[in-house]
């Protein structure tokens, strides 16, 4: 199977050896998004950087062709779970009722320091479905 790097100038650049996004045949694996924006800032609170990662995966899927409606699996690594219900409801406002399965767990520290990380799944949509 063939697979592509997946690049969105909307999204920050990669700060390491690794792609935003790999697409294999109808499926794309993002890498972990940090809450930076595309100038290389680090937003500050749970807040701000949920919805900052939100958006850049956003612009990456759409890169693609893809919507946050293609997702079908989300990680979540959180450095402190007492965050978890703001983080829950800027994540409800991305998702709306689509519900994909997801994992959240708190971890002992991030790059950069930031205080989330989300990486995702998503497989391209049927239109007659």
């Amino acid at each position: 199977m063939n697979h592509t790097a997946i690049t969105s100038a909307q999204a920050p650049t990669a700060i390491g050896p690794y792609s935003q996004a790999i697409a294999a045949g109808s499926v794309i694996y993002t890498s972990g998004m940090l809450p930076i924006d595309t100038e290389g800032q680090l937003k500050e609170g749970i807040v701000a950087q949920t919805q900052q990662i939100l958006s850049n995966l956003q612009n990456v899927l759409s890169e693609a062709g893809y919507t946050l409606e293609d997702v079908v699996k989300t990680s979540v690594f959180m450095t402190n779970l007492d965050h978890f219900g703001q983080m829950n409801d800027v994540y409800s406002h991305y998702f709306g009722n689509h519900h994909p399965a997801r994992t959240t767990v708190q971890v002992a520290k991030l790059p950069r320091s930031a205080e989330i990380e989300i990486e995702l799944v998503a497989i391209k949509r049927q239109l007659n479905q």
